[in-house]
C-alpha cells in the first residue's frame, strides 16, 4: 500500500532526519558516559589525588563531582539547543509536506 505516510516514513529525508538523531543523541551520551565513568574510575584509582585540599574543608572532589552535574545539564541543554533549531524545524517540514 503506498500511503502518503508509508511514502514519508521511506523518504531519504526521513531517514536521514532518524540518523541524525541518533548520531547526536549517540555522540552526547557517550560524552556523557566518560564523563561519568572517568570521574568514578578516578575516585576508585586516584583517591589520594581527590583527597587533596583545596580549602579548610573542601577536596578537590567535590568540585569535580559538581562538574560532572555540571557536565550533565551542558550536555542535556546542548541537545535541547539542537532539538530545537534543527530537529524540530525539519519535523515540522516533514509534517507540512505529509499534509500537502
Amino acid at each position: 500500500m503506498d500511503t502518503p505516510t508509508t511514502r514519508l516514513l521511506t523518504s531519504p529525508d526521513f531517514v536521514r532526519l532518524v540518523s541524525r538523531r541518533w548520531r547526536v543523541s549517540l555522540v552526547l551520551t557517550v560524552c556523557l558516559c566518560v564523563v561519568y565513568y572517568g570521574y568514578i574510575l578516578l575516585v576508585a584509582a586516584k583517591k589520594d589525588l581527590l583527597a587533596i585540599r583545596i580549602g579548610d574543608a573542601t577536596t578537590l572532589g567535590i568540585p569535580l563531582g559538581a562538574a560532572v552535574i555540571i557536565a550533565a545539564w551542558l550536555l542535556t541543554a546542548i541537545y535541547v539547543i539542537w532539538a530545537n533549531r534543527v530537529h524540530d524545524v525539519e519535523v515540522a517540514r516533514l509534517r507540512q509536506r505529509l499534509h500537502e
